[in-house]
């Protein structure tokens, strides 16, 4: 996933989060009987601090954006660590759209570290995003593809031999559930509409 769709992710969420948690002061008319959530002493519509995770994840992902252009690749990291290890809202069983962000957030922090060659701090990443996304969701397949890539990138650092081989074999599996995921979602979006 690009930077650039990381923040779109973030604030598709955000936009989400606003139309489910019904972001409006309007009345309808059979609701003309009920008290307005606008109305002075009503229950807060919104979840101001869900809003407030997601506004602060897309200050650390532009930061980090900011940092890894200018070839500051620790202050990236920093920087997005600076979300993984905050306040979640939800606390130790964050919100699903907190969860979402947060597995994406993992993801990135791997591919960074990969590229480092941080193979085994990356893959702590990848696991730390899965242990969130445990449906089956893009978020879950993305996990596995970036496992993949942490495989595959550690495959190429390595001399011929076994141990290549195996970290070969560790890319093509995490490729491999990847897709499968991502086939479930696509399927369980289209539903009938998907070709047969």
């Amino acid at each position: 996933m690009t930077r650039r769709s990381v923040k779109m992710a973030i604030v598709a969420i955000g936009l989400a989060v606003m139309g489910t948690l019904g972001v409006s002061c309007a009345r309808s008319e059979r609701a003309a009987t009920q008290p307005s959530a606008c109305e002075p002493g009503a229950a807060p519509v919104v979840d101001s601090v869900l809003l407030a995770f997601l506004s602060k994840a897309r200050a650390a992902h532009h930061k980090a954006d900011l940092a890894e252009a200018s070839g500051d690749v620790a202050g990236a990291i920093a920087s997005l660590e600076s979300l993984t290890s905050g306040a979640r809202p939800g606390g130790s069983t964050p919100l699903s759209e907190a969860s979402e962000v947060l597995s994406d957030t993992y993801a990135r922090l791997a591919d960074l570290r990969s590229a480092q060659s941080e193979f085994d701090v990356a893959l702590r990443d990848v696991d730390a995003g899965l242990a969130l996304a445990k449906e089956t969701t893009y978020f879950r397949g993305h996990l596995f593809e970036v496992r993949g890539l942490v495989e595959e990138r550690r495959a190429k650092s390595m001399p011929e031999g076994e141990s290549r081989e195996r970290a070969r074999k560790a890319a093509m599996d995490a490729f491999d559930e990847a897709v499968r995921i991502q086939d479930q979602v696509i399927s369980s979006a289209l539903g009938d509409a998907g070709p047969r």
